[in-house]
């Protein structure tokens, strides 16, 4: 229940918004399309209290966590409260009525906040629309870049409401500046101030190794103090100052056990920066970090655990490995499936391990000779019964959206189902 809180909070905010605008409605000047008018202000106001939501969860508050299920599926409320603000954003414009005549500054500065809104947006869920992907220069990083003007957009958006011939709410409106101060100061945290509130950690790059020929495994030690209360399994953000193209930060699992005094990344070359980083990064050079994050945790499961691993999934259930000692607390049945053995990562150290903890059975599984893994043979390994064991998949999304739901309709209570929003990354 706790997990979904913070969902709860949003979805009550905007009905509650509703409410205020019913309760505390503007007054009728006996204007043209009064009603029209009335919607498409509430419309927009909605449209700022889900912007403000969603530039407040971009500041990565690690109070927030708990109330969403970690920062993962923060993030994808944080798209999901977007969508909605930009869906609705068209509504409002088709409901509000539009003149030509006798334009006010407010009227311009809805054309400027509308049209880069909703560029940006639509970069976002359609990424390959080919004149607005050249805005971003086809990158990922083109796109933070780009999308860092959200802000300016919702800023000049608000601008717009307090300038055109708006109606007489002031109740309702000042309900709603509440909101955009939200919003505004969440933006300019993000993007200006934060760095002087967020606790940065200088580190520097010990090693840099290839377990094979297409991913890197980063070893950082802390230059002063090191990273705090960090659990097995949590991620954190790292960027590389001394190289431009490797100074933004990305989001990584930290592979290795908290109680190591160095943190270990295995990083797969899979996308612009993580290639760039397989290719150029090496022992010496400094990193900033910001974590950890995340609610991935197996020492908040029952006594018996399935973990499933696909590909570079494997990370957070390396630290998970990593932090046992020899006598674990719970019954863990672990597979980890690959396509070819070459991809295979750490495969001495996993075996060794599930010899020294007599409660940890590993299963490997080479799909390209051996077949696919199915949640059938997973359910006949546990006894024939998985309603009592707590779930925990990471690795390809359409992986863990295919077992999360053969799990469900075999009766596997979706509390006790966890995985990572890996997607979100």
């Amino acid at each position: 229940m706790k997990r979904n809180l913070g969902n709860y909070a949003i979805i009550a905010l905007v009905i509650l918004n509703v409410i205020v605008w019913f309760v505390f409605p503007p007054v009728d000047d006996g204007r043209e399309n009064f009603a029209r008018a009335y919607a498409g202000e509430m419309l927009g106001s909605t449209v700022i209290i889900l912007m403000s939501c969603s530039l407040f969860l971009s500041t990565r508050p690690k109070w927030a966590e708990p109330f969403f299920g970690g920062l993962d599926k923060m993030y994808m409320t944080h798209r999901r409260t977007s969508t909605s603000a930009f869906l609705l954003l068209f509504v409002h414009l088709l409901t509000v009525p539009i003149t030509t005549v006798n334009l006010r500054l407010g009227n311009y500065l809805a054309m400027i906040a509308f049209t880069g809104i909703v560029s940006i947006v639509l970069i976002t869920l359609a990424p390959r629309i080919p004149f607005l992907n050249k805005l971003t220069g086809e990158t990922y990083e083109g796109w933070k870049k780009l999308h860092r003007y959200i802000g300016i957009f919702f800023i000049l958006g608000f601008i717009h409401a307090l300038t055109v011939n708006a109606l007489d709410a002031l109740i309702a409106i000042s309900w709603v500046q509440v909101f955009f101060i939200l919003g505004t100061v969440s933006y300019l945290y993000t993007e200006f101030f934060g760095r002087f509130f967020k606790k940065f950690l200088p580190y520097t790059v010990e090693a840099v190794k290839h377990p094979n020929n297409a991913t890197t495994e980063v070893t950082l030690r802390p230059r002063k103090e090191p990273i705090k209360k960090q659990r097995a399994g949590q991620f954190l953000f790292v960027r590389f100052p001394g190289d431009k193209t490797l100074n933004e930060p990305h989001p990584f699992t930290i592979s290795g056990a908290p109680s190591d005094d160095v943190l270990r990344l295995t990083i797969k070359a899979s996308g612009d920066f993580t290639r760039y980083l397989f290719h150029t990064l090496q022992a010496g050079a400094d990193a900033v970090i910001e974590g950890a994050y995340g609610m991935f945790d197996y020492k908040t499961g029952g006594q018996k655990q399935i973990w499933i691993a696909g590909g570079i999934g494997l990370t957070p259930f390396l630290a998970f490995i990593r932090d046992m000692d020899g006598n674990p607390d719970h019954a863990v049945d672990f597979y980890y499936t690959v396509r070819h053995r070459e991809e295979a990562l750490f495969l001495d150290e996993i075996e060794a391990a599930a010899e020294k903890n007599p409660r940890l059975k590993v299963r490997v599984r080479f799909s390209a000779t051996e077949g696919s893994l199915t949640v059938d043979e997973i359910v006949e390994n546990a006894g024939g019964d998985v309603r009592k064991h707590d779930i925990y998949l990471c690795g390809p999304f359409p992986m863990v959206q295919a077992f999360t739901r053969k799990f469900k309709e075999l009766g596997a209570p979706g509390e006790r189902i966890h995985y990572e929003e890996f997607n979100f990354r």
